[in-house]
């Protein structure tokens, strides 16, 4: 299988050749790249975790209620949902560089408004516009790196996410220390200095290589690209692999030591069980990313990825709680994986830029929708049952199916079916 990001060109017929590189990925568009996308990551989930760090405190200074913080928390699944649906039409209009420049100020300006209207309001307002910016990146993210670095795509995909999750695990853990020492207001907005050195090395990278709107297409390529992907099996396959995994991850990260103290853990132990299945993620993340490099198969990655959340799904529901740490450490490990992979796939399993986009773009929009629902449905099936098994059942079932999926997704074929 290739990881070139290209796929082989193994169609003679000339409406179905697939051109070069739109841009050669030459040493200093590689670097160029790379710090872009590192510098995007570190913005990507800073400021989401940051105010589930310090919620308490940001509750109790704007005076609101449990219900309000709720809604701050369920608005990013939402507006990435959204963002995601609308992201592709416009960053093929205007180009993604430009696109992503326009969105990381959107981001930025979103964490100011949090900082400087500490209101209800305010609030509001701010974190709807950051986590919409956040949508449009994380769509236009993969489309970026298979046309600048298409020999490079696991690679910068694995950095990429890489740099996203090991940021939000240090925010995580500093944000409430330092609101102590400078105020939660400088506590969260001072975040918003990433996005402006984001900002810069993308404006450089766009006067320095241009912009995907203005670079020419090949007309070999029109035929192949006339595929909408809200009617292709492939999309929807790589939409349900990638929703069910978050579905799983924004489940577990809301109520994973309130299940652990359901079945005897100690509070502290309980809540030291989130670490571990944060903390898997860099860990998942390049191990996969180093495999892929070494040629192993993305299919077999991909199923035991999801295996891994098989298990530790059964590990948590009926297993022993001697073993709490593993169950919850192989949950981390398969859903930071399927994510870098669904990203990789979205880019090797495409023949062109703007289809990449599009996928990117249909698949986060149904797999964030299904994220939404997955807290909201876990805890009203608790408190309608006062248990944790009915909801961890049902889990259990969705991570069998998505073994399937993870085969089925994975094979070594394109977006319209073809084989590679």
């Amino acid at each position: 299988m290739s990881t070139s990001g290209l796929p082989p060109n193994s169609h003679s017929s000339p409406t179905t050749t697939v051109q070069p590189p739109l841009m050669p990925s030459s040493r200093f568009t590689f670097w160029l790249v790379l710090c872009a996308m590192i510098l995007l990551a570190t913005n990507m989930r800073a400021p989401i975790v940051a105010l589930g760090s310090i919620a308490p405190v940001v509750k109790s200074a704007l005076d609101i209620s449990e219900t309000q913080i709720g809604w701050l928390g369920a608005v990013p699944m939402l507006t990435f949902a959204i963002g995601a649906l609308i992201s592709p039409s416009i960053g093929k209009r205007f180009g993604l560089e430009n696109t992503l420049i326009v969105m990381i100020g959107l981001l930025t300006i979103g964490m100011i408004i949090r900082t400087v209207f500490p209101t209800w309001s305010g609030f509001l307002v701010g974190t709807l516009m950051l986590t919409l910016a956040i949508g449009f990146a994380n769509t236009l993210a993969a489309p970026v790196i298979k046309q600048r670095t298409p020999k490079h795509i696991p690679l910068i995909t694995g950095l990429f996410s890489l740099v996203m999750t090991v940021t939000a695990g240090i925010v995580a853990g500093v944000v409430l220390p330092l609101s102590e020492q400078v105020g939660w207001q400088w506590a969260l907005g001072g975040w918003s200095l990433l996005g402006i050195f984001a900002i810069v090395i993308w404006i450089f990278l766009r006067l320095r290589l241009g912009s995907s709107s203005h670079q020419a297409v090949d007309i070999a390529t029109t035929e192949c690209s006339d595929i909408s992907m809200w009617r292709t099996p492939f999309a929807w396959q790589i939409a349900v692999f990638m929703g069910l995994q978050s579905l799983l991850f924004y489940t577990v990260a809301s109520f994973l030591p309130s299940i652990w103290l359901s079945k005897g853990l100690p509070a502290v132990q309980a809540g030291q069980m989130n670490s571990v299945f944060q903390f898997m993620a860099p860990i998942s993340i390049v191990s996969l990313t180093w495999l892929i490099n070494r040629g192993r198969p993305i299919q077999a990655l991909a199923v035991l990825a999801a295996v891994l959340n098989v298990i530790g799904v059964l590990g948590i529901s009926y297993l022993s709680t001697d073993l709490a740490w593993l169950w919850s450490a192989m949950m981390g490990i398969g859903c930071s994986a399927i994510f870098t992979l669904s990203m990789i796939l979205f880019s090797l399993r495409t023949y062109t830029t703007n289809q990449s986009s599009e996928l990117s773009g249909m698949a986060q929009a149904v797999g964030y929708f299904l994220a939404f629902f997955g807290p909201l449905g876990t805890g009203w099936l608790h408190e309608a049952t006062g248990t944790w098994n009915v909801p961890l059942f049902i889990m259990l079932i969705l991570m069998v199916v998505n073994v399937v999926i993870a085969w089925i997704v994975s094979r070594p074929v394109m977006v319209d079916g073809k084989k590679m």
